[in-house]
């Protein structure tokens, strides 16, 4: 996967930063294989830099849009980094110490990108690239009231975690011929699993969320029970508030059954992307449940998995990980109890680069 090796130094600091600006990703990236590891941290570090780009508000909108421009123009070798890398570091006044590490680094992490096969900077490339246009078109227009229909979620989730999920796909293709075998049967769910780990970090972080402006709840699901996203207050439970989120949960469960489906497919011998799939899907699944039971939740802390949880899901994960049978059947144990959705959700795809709806397997 590498044309030649990155330095010592690139990789012990993309090992380092990843840990300081992650959640899930810095635990279940380790398990891939070494290689893949690196080339998929490198890629979520990219990824991150231009989330952190967006998440500044002290940067005009057009502004960003420069940022996300020349980031990409980096990637293509079109920008000198070291530029780059002042032109937004002197820009950033909200980022935290670690992400404003990672951007003024943006040198070493870019040794590791230059180091990769073409068609590895074609594929993170590409995933960027959509990122970056489609991204801000909901970011600089949210507010309080959500947004607007389940399907307005749909794409903001394919362009924040869907694409992501269509580049660990091609990564693993380019890594695996066995899984490049597969690929027609992956790529359609890819979205699918991109899009379930998104909703449940959407749904659990809804009041941090909303003490920064900003909420990614579909409005349209609320206003059936009666509830306006708007005025909700953790002080004040609104009736509707409840039935909302537990019909969302339903949705967010539909889209991990079919990552369920998409870590299936990937060959049992390949237990390490195994290992990094079926983590994220577990502790995804755990932390719905804990929000199903406390739907009148008013902060993410309180549906927050434990530590304890997150060492069950390895273990239990690690013990079943070439057991198909096995898997699905601690997905069920896992998901009892919560709320299920009729089979008629629609979610994104994308076929030669343009949106397309299709029916959820």
């Amino acid at each position: 996967m590498f044309d030649e090796r990155p330095s010592r130094e690139a990789v012990s600091f993309q090992g380092d930063i990843l840990g300081r600006v992650s959640r899930t990703f810095a635990l279940t990236i380790p398990e891939l294989p070494t290689e893949l590891g690196l080339v998929v941290g490198n890629a979520y570090l990219l990824c991150r830099i231009a989330d952190t780009i967006e998440d500044e508000p002290g940067i005009p909108a057009d502004r960003k849009s420069e940022f996300h421009r020349d980031l990409n123009r980096v990637l293509a070798g079109q920008e000198d980094v070291n530029a780059f890398t002042l032109r937004v570091s002197s820009a950033l006044t909200q980022a935290t110490a670690s992400e404003k590490e990672l951007i003024q680094r943006l040198p070493l992490v870019m040794e590791v990108t230059a180091s990769t096969q073409s068609a590895i900077r074609e594929t993170v490339t590409r995933c960027l690239s959509i990122m970056c246009e489609g991204m801000p078109s909901f970011q600089r227009s949210v507010s309080l009231q959500g947004l607007h229909s389940l399907e307005e979620l749909d794409r903001y989730c394919y362009y924040v975690a869907g694409v992501v999920g269509e580049m660990l796909t091609d990564l693993f293709c380019l890594y695996s011929d066995t899984i490049a075998a597969r690929r027609t049967q992956l790529m359609p769910l890819a979205v699918s699993f991109g899009q379930g780990l998104q909703m449940t970090n959407i749904l659990k972080d809804f009041w941090e969320d909303r003490a920064r402006g900003s909420c990614w709840l579909p409005r349209e699901v609320f206003l059936r029970t009666g509830c306006d996203l708007a005025l909700v207050r953790p002080d004040h439970p609104d009736p509707g508030f409840s039935p909302a989120m537990q019909h969302l949960v339903a949705v967010a469960m539909r889209h991990l059954n079919n990552a369920l489906s998409y870590s299936l497919l990937i060959p049992k011998k390949e237990t390490g992307i195994r290992r990094f799939c079926l983590w994220a899907i577990g502790f995804a699944v755990l932390s719905l449940r804990k929000l199903n039971q406390s739907p009148s939740f008013t902060s993410g802390a309180e549906v927050k998995i434990s530590r304890r949880t997150v060492r069950w899901v390895m273990r239990a994960v690690n013990g079943s990980v070439r057991s198909d049978r096995m898997l699905r059947w601690l997905f069920w144990q896992a998901s009892r109890g919560l709320p299920e959705l009729a089979p008629d959700l629609l979610t994104p795809t994308r076929i030669e680069g343009k949106p397309r709806w299709s029916r959820i397997d």
